[in-house]
């Protein structure tokens, strides 16, 4: 044996002699309840046997039990092992507008936080994928680079707001290269995947020539359209509606660009969801069935031969002892 590993239970080892001093003290306040009930001549006419070691016994039995019970769930453990794991997958980004049209309700309960709902639905169904996050607005920052720590992730996509980026607007280009040229290995060969989730606004960052850039590099570019295309919504400001001149400001997803940069890319795809939704999940997981999958990162574990089972038998065959001692000495206070 070489560790535990749930040390924490053997803190119940040191209390049992305070149990065991208490076992004791009944006893005795047991004793002198009786020698007060009745006379010893009384006693044996009525056939009372003050058992003091019969009890004592089960006492024992019964501490002992809370012993193994308590050293066994502790898990001792031994002869450990080091294994180690190879994971297949692909490398995936994704990059999130989180400009602020982004936050218009015409999805509920606004475009970014249901963007950010399918993410978490694609990340909670990958095994052995790393994934990367870039959001952008008028700058793309990368968040959270190419891993297979899916708690990290999810974290650093539950802190995406409107000031995640230091300047507002919408360059879809920049944000697509920003994501070749920091995230994506250069690595010739390696299966890579682009999800682009935005309302397609571009302000002339040649989005279209980056998905070009991705073709060339052999990434493919998934888009998801958000947001109403034709009637557009508001787009909310610090207080109330965003205005511009007195006008309101309104925003409409533009589709026609958005398939062009998955158009421009290797096999990308498009995905004009609107105002409604997608089930993002099975739909990656359709996109990318029966395509490459390469090594993405080799894991060492340590693994341990577990020793409790024995200590619960024990403790089972003894409380089971001080049962059948319990029936056969009824008459026995």
């Amino acid at each position: 044996m070489t560790s535990w590993g749930s040390p924490g239970w053997l803190w119940g080892v040191a209390l049992l002699p305070v149990v065991a001093i208490g076992l004791w003290i009944a006893e005795r306040a047991r004793v002198r309840l009786l020698a007060r009930f009745a006379t010893p001549e009384m006693h044996r006419t009525l056939g009372i046997v003050i058992g003091s070691g019969s009890r004592a016994l089960r006492s024992v039995l019964l501490i002992a039990s809370l012993a193994c019970v308590l050293v066994g769930l502790a898990r001792p453990r031994g002869n450990p092992r080091t294994l180690e794991t190879t994971g297949l997958g692909r490398d995936l980004t994704f990059v999130l507008d989180v400009s602020r049209s982004m936050l218009a309700t015409d999805v509920a309960p606004n475009r970014l936080e249901r963007a950010k709902l399918w993410i978490r639905d694609v990340a909670a169904s990958l095994h052995g994928d790393r994934v990367g996050l870039v959001a952008f607005a008028g700058t793309a920052v990368v968040k959270c680079p190419l891993t297979t720590d899916y708690t990290f992730f999810k974290l650093a996509l539950d802190d995406l707001t409107p000031q995640s980026v230091s300047r507002g607007g919408t360059m879809i280009g920049d944000a697509i290269r920003r994501s070749l040229d920091d995230v994506f290995d250069q690595e010739q060969g390696r299966p890579r995947d682009m999800i682009l989730i935005t309302d397609g606004d571009d302000q002339e960052s040649f989005p279209v020539q980056a998905g070009e850039l991705a073709g060339q590099r052999g990434v493919r570019i998934i888009t998801i359209g958000v947001g109403d295309a034709a009637g557009g919504a508001v787009v909310p400001g610090a207080t109330g509606e965003l205005r511009y001149k007195g006008e309101r400001v309104i925003t409409r997803q533009d589709p026609t660009t958005l398939a062009s940069i998955a158009s421009a890319s290797a096999d990308g795809v498009f995905f004009n969801v609107g105002t409604g939704t997608i089930e993002l999940d099975r739909v990656y997981e359709d996109l990318s069935r029966g395509r490459e999958r390469v090594k993405t990162e080799v894991q060492s574990t340590i693994s341990y031969d577990e020793y409790f089972q024995p200590l619960l038998a024990t403790a089972v065959l003894l409380l089971a002892v001080d049962f059948i001692a319990d029936r056969r000495g009824r008459r026995v206070l």
